[in-house]
């Protein structure tokens, strides 16, 4: 007899759920590999410690190739990849443009624009070397990665495919709504996300049935700031330096949830209509975008109840 189980952690800096279908005696057990499977990765690629291999990366910037596994290299041929697909507007290291701004309460000081200047010489994936041993180097002295946009999908498609191994036909991770699903509900009915609405997250604007898909969703509704009448998210534009204004979120539909991660970043920075444009050409690819004004925009062949 299959039935759901459940297990939520505190993963990642994220709150994960991991909901598999599977028998009374193997639930619990895939549960607990899924979940030892996310703080793997989360022990590889943390920015906060001091062994990871993305710290080992950040404190040799600008010096000496660091040699990584062979896991974390393909990682960042393929967030190399995505940022020269998106034109830039997806990159790794665009971390430290966030420290000029305090999101988190209180008023945000816009940074001198001397600091802004400074600190955009340190940013852009071009400065990212890979070497055919698997050495990784960072040209620029004070050169940060980070593989937050990117991380949580990255993870989700690793649990599924470890699931998938031990021979799970439905299941979900969702890693703090960066999700990927597979199969249908113990029930017969289909997994269901809700896009939120970002005037009011606990109100769902619409619902999409997933099944092997991936849904990633980057909204400012749980960290934003006005200034001059203008609502600006904490997602910066890594070219700019400046946070982005005119989208409230923006909800990737794609066959990875490593890709859905990385493009829900990269079309909130484009906009909506650049975004929308983008979309369009990427084969399995879909978007839904809720602008400044609420306004919806929704790509084609897109299916929403």
């Amino acid at each position: 007899m299959l039935r759901e189980f459940c297990r939520e952690a505190r993963l990642m800096g994220s709150a994960f759920e991991l909901i598999v279908v599977a028998t009374e005696t193997r639930g619990e057990a895939l549960l607990d590999s899924g979940i030892r499977e996310v703080q793997r990765l989360e022990k590889l690629l943390t920015e906060f410690s001091d062994d990871s291999q993305t710290a080992l990366l950040n404190q040799a910037a600008g010096r000496s190739p660091v040699a990584v596994d062979a896991e974390t290299f393909a990682l960042l041929q393929r967030c190399i990849t995505l940022s020269r697909l998106t034109q830039g507007a997806f990159d790794i290291t665009a971390g430290v443009l966030k420290k000029l701004y305090n999101f988190k309460g209180g008023q945000v000081v816009w940074p001198d624009p001397g600091m802004l200047e400074q600190t955009l010489q340190k940013v852009g994936f071009q400065y990212i070397q890979l070497f055919q041993d698997q050495r990784v180097s960072l040209e620029k002295p004070g050169m940060r990665i980070g593989f937050g946009a990117i991380g949580k999908g990255y993870a989700a498609d690793r649990v599924k495919a470890l699931w998938q191994k031990e021979g799970v036909e439905s299941a979900v991770v969702n890693a703090s709504g960066d999700l990927t699903a597979w199969g249908v509900r113990a029930d017969g009915s289909p997994w269901k996300v809700g896009i939120a609405d970002p005037g009011n997250p606990a109100r769902i604007l619409l619902w999409l049935p997933v099944n092997g898909a991936s849904v990633a969703t980057s909204g400012d509704y749980e960290q934003f700031f006005e200034r001059d009448g203008v609502r600006y998210s904490h997602n910066i534009d890594p070219k700019t330096g400046l946070p982005v204004s005119g989208v409230k979120s923006v909800t990737v539909v794609s066959r990875s949830a490593e890709l859905s991660d990385a493009l829900a970043t990269a079309v909130f920075v484009m906009g909506p209509e650049v975004g929308l444009h983008f979309i369009g050409q990427l084969p399995e690819t879909h978007c839904v975008i809720v602008d400044a004004n609420n306004k919806l925009h929704i790509s084609g062949n897109l299916k929403i109840n």
